[in-house]
């Protein structure tokens, strides 16, 4: 029969031993070191200046001064000296200074969750969902300042994302799926999914089946695109259009050396124009921003006159009139003229 026991490495009374009460007193000091085992700290290197009695210490792999030599060990303070045992595997032994459980593995003492294959807290957990919670909420707090929740993906292929169930369907997913742009998905099924929102990552600006798609997309329930639609930024400016869609504002104003003129994104246009006529022949106006054709405006004139004259026009084009005053004996006269012309420049 060896001299100590096979598990806790006690030492056992001899038949023919003197003093067999010292034996007997190691080994309850022992057992009173390691059963439910608490020690004051692990990786222990330099015995404590002033330690109490039947302390336990987890050794580190350089111990120095008393504890030379014990690398691993515990050492256990017995009176006035130290008492070691070595661990053994599958040992638990609750740090102290950690505030940590801890398993000796044979080479050191590792966490209790280190290298669990999952953990399910009132379930279980599978390969895919190392991690499972059944409870009716489940909270994250602050230590004192913000907090975080972090989710990595391996690539930009990858998702990393939250995804919303409904019957472990799902129905809803946010977060990078696919790329490394945000997006907010839907599914009705589970299968089919719709990007909803999506953020681009380089400009932050909105994208999705929620946003409008085109100029002429007006599909209810979308969200307006401020390149899209009209709000106090972009009423007024330069008007444009495409294939009969407005490109630009709602309205123009606009003057210059021929005159002032108001645009209209629906292609209607007006010019303003002050003239005098001439007593040798039309005057020729030059209208401040073009008609699309001579045929698509009308206009009219203000004489200012004291005696009767009649304003009349004649070579008509898309950018230019020729005006002419006449006296009621058919003779020309010169006046003063305020013309108006409302038409189209689309």
């Amino acid at each position: 029969m060896a001299d100590t026991t096979a598990n806790l490495d006690l030492p056992r009374i001899l038949p023919a031993q003197a003093q067999k009460h010292v034996t007997h007193n190691e080994a309850l000091q022992l057992l009173d070191a390691v059963v439910q085992l608490v020690v004051q700290g692990f990786d222990a290197d330099t015995p404590p200046a002033t330690p109490g009695e039947g302390e336990v210490w987890a050794l580190g792999a350089v111990p120095t001064g008393a504890w030379e030599g014990q690398a691993g060990r515990l050492a256990v303070r017995a009176g006035t000296g130290w008492l070691f045992a070595a661990p053994r595997p599958g040992w638990r032994a609750w740090g102290r200074a950690e505030a940590d459980l801890r398993i000796w593995d044979g080479a050191g003492w590792g966490s209790l969750f280190a290298g669990r294959a999952g953990l399910g807290i009132n379930t279980g957990f599978d390969a895919a969902n190392r991690l499972s919670v059944a409870a009716p909420a489940t909270l994250l707090s602050h230590e004192g300042a913000g907090h975080q929740l972090k989710i990595n993906k391996a690539g930009a292929a990858e998702t990393a994302a939250l995804l919303f169930q409904s019957g472990w369907s799902g129905r809803a997913e946010m977060g990078l799926a696919g790329n490394d742009d945000f997006s907010v998905k839907v599914s009705a099924d589970g299968s089919s999914w719709i990007a909803a929102l999506t953020l681009n990552r380089t400009n932050g600006h909105l994208g999705g089946a929620a946003v409008q798609q085109s100029a002429s997309d007006i599909t209810a329930g979308r969200l307006m695109r401020a390149d899209y639609g009209f709000c106090r930024g972009n009423i007024l400016g330069t008007v444009g259009q495409a294939a009969g869609v407005p490109t630009g504002a709602v309205i123009e104003r606009g003057t210059n050396a021929n005159g002032d003129y108001v645009r209209f994104a629906d292609g209607t246009q007006i010019c303003l124009r002050e003239v005098s006529t001439l007593t040798t022949g039309g005057a020729a106006v030059t209208f401040p921003a073009s008609f699309i054709s001579a045929g698509a405006y009308r206009g009219s004139g203000m004489a200012r006159s004291t005696t009767p004259v009649v304003t009349a026009v004649d070579s008509k084009t898309a950018t230019q009139i020729n005006v002419s005053c006449w006296d009621l004996s058919g003779a020309r006269v010169s006046r003063q003229v305020d013309l108006m012309f409302v038409g189209r420049w689309f």
